[in-house]
């Protein structure tokens, strides 16, 4: 897609979100911290290449409504500049996230899943080495 023709149609995408790497969840505690951020209007968590991101849905001030461009655009801070039109959200359509929570309920049955399982295993092994004592 031509430049000109992309931007056109552009919507601003870019500039209505930033995302921030957080540290990789190791523990439940970990997990539930990601939980409470959840809590919270316009967040998101995801993992993209085995990295965890926060995802903050909040406008840039800078960003006009009618045809969504940057009002401080010979100005614009260093990131923005560094955004190449090949990046642009417009044009790659929906992500590909390997996991994506958008709200705090999403991650509790996440967090059942992934540690309940595990304490119904450990369970199970606690039983077998109770039946193996009990055998001797």
């Amino acid at each position: 897609m031509a430049k000109k023709s992309q931007c056109e149609k552009c919507t601003g995408l870019c500039c209505q979100y930033f995302a921030l790497p957080i540290e990789t969840p190791e523990d439940k505690e970990d997990f539930d911290d990601i939980r409470w951020y959840l809590c919270h209007e316009n967040m998101t968590v995801f993992v993209e290449d085995g990295d965890w991101y926060i995802n903050i849905n909040n406008q840039c001030r800078h960003l006009s409504e009618g045809d969504h461009h940057c009002k401080i655009y010979d100005k614009r801070p260093k990131i923005c500049r560094g955004y190449r039109h090949g990046d642009c959200d417009f044009v790659e359509g929906e992500y590909d996230y390997e996991l994506h929570f958008t709200d705090d309920k999403q991650m509790e049955e996440y967090i059942k899943i992934k540690f309940d399982n595990n304490v119904t295993e450990k369970q199970k092994a606690k039983k077998k080495q109770k039946k193996r004592k009990r055998k001797r």
